[in-house]
């Protein structure tokens, strides 16, 4: 770990302009690190700005992209903050591809706990000096470029299945959900059929879109129409019950409860 974490408490900080998002976001860090001291920031360009210019920068800074009078990015060029930016957001790891060529992080929403700890893990590797030089390369043209790029991105329509004797199409839209069984993936539809997909559901899950699909596990991704009810269940977990039903319960962990339930409601 480097002088900076050794040497003082470390400040955190979240600009996010939307409340439960900033609150399971703080939540998740004051399990990860809860000798840390996290702060929750204005989510405006504007206050976030004035709030900068008056207090001591934090050492890392959890800031979503799109914030409620603008793009961060704004936010960025006027108050040159000295901490290490991981970016908060709901686009797609494409639209966002630029920021990994800035060398710096980036959480796609909804945020999953193992992300985060890795960006933890990278920010104590860096060094302050390193950080400062990180912030000063960022190409905020690009980073912008980037993001209108994003208007261009399609996510899969449809599926090319191999059936017992020939070749046929399921679109995306039909499939109520799908899951991994023994290295191999399956799309189940609302007439309860089965398809063989030909992808692992890690490679799936980029190429659907978020807004309809969710991974709620590691063998499940669920569409929302086809979910019926989510049941509690120990220690914090749920249970969530499909039509087409499952031959098993799917379960849910503690820490992407939050997140399911902020997908489900937007």
């Amino acid at each position: 770990m480097n002088d900076l974490t050794n040497n003082q408490r470390i400040r955190a900080a979240i600009i996010e302009d939307e409340l439960p998002a900033a609150r399971l976001l703080q939540g998740m860090l004051a399990e990860l690190r809860p000798q840390w001291e996290i702060l929750l920031l204005p989510g405006t360009v504007e206050e976030a700005v004035q709030w900068f210019a008056g207090h001591p920068h934090p050492d890392i800074l959890f800031l979503d992209i799109q914030l409620t009078d603008g793009l961060s990015f704004y936010f960025i060029e006027q108050a040159r903050p000295e901490s290490m930016i991981v970016f908060t957001t709901a686009y797609d790891e494409y639209a966002v591809r630029a920021f990994t060529v800035n060398s710096i992080d980036y959480l796609l929403k909804p945020i999953h706990r193992e992300r985060l700890a890795d960006a933890i893990q990278k920010f104590e590797r860096l060094t302050a000096p390193r950080i400062h030089e990180l912030n000063s390369r960022l190409d905020m043209q690009e980073l912008i470029q980037a993001l209108a790029d994003r208007n261009t991105r399609r996510y899969r329509t449809r599926f090319l299945i191999s059936g017992p004797r020939s070749l046929y199409t399921l679109n995306v839209d039909e499939v109520c959900y799908f899951y991994s069984e023994e290295k191999i993936t399956f799309a189940v539809t609302a007439d309860r059929r089965t398809h063989i997909i030909d992808l692992p559901l890690a490679k799936l899950e980029e190429q659907l879109d978020p807004q309809q699909f969710f991974r709620v596990n590691r063998q499940y991704i669920l569409s929302a129409p086809c979910i019926r009810d989510i049941e509690p269940y120990f220690n914090g977990k749920v249970v969530v019950h499909v039509v087409p039903a499952t031959d098993s319960p799917i379960q849910v962990s503690r820490e992407k409860v939050a997140a399911l339930k902020m997908w489900l409601n937007y």
